[in-house]
């Protein structure tokens, strides 16, 4: 069984920003290079909430396809999801499931 606290310390000595927002009172945002996780505590540990997606304010931006193309979505704000976007989501999402799994 993980340790919560010592997966965050583990997460922010990675170079994660750890951030806290009202709106998800029981989780914990996990942020870098754009992109943002949110984290809860189970009995096993820590576990990804949903999906990871962009930044955009203090919204979360989930990533969409729309017309054949794709674009991150927090209401009605839409942000391309450019290649360099996408791989930086891809490169966040796996150093963090490999954190969290540590």
């Amino acid at each position: 069984m993980a340790d919560a606290a010592e997966q965050l310390q583990r997460i922010y000595l990675e170079g994660f920003e750890l951030q806290s927002f009202e709106r998800y009172p029981n989780c914990i945002g996990v942020l870098r290079d754009g992109c943002i996780a949110l984290l809860r505590s189970t009995p096993d540990g820590l576990e990804i909430v949903g999906t990871a997606g962009w930044r955009m304010g203090e919204l979360m931006g989930v990533l969409i396809e729309k017309d054949g193309r794709q674009f991150f979505q927090a209401k009605s704000e839409m942000l391309e999801a450019t290649p360099e976007r996408l791989d930086e989501l891809r490169k966040f999402k796996r150093e963090l499931e490999q954190l969290l799994s540590q």
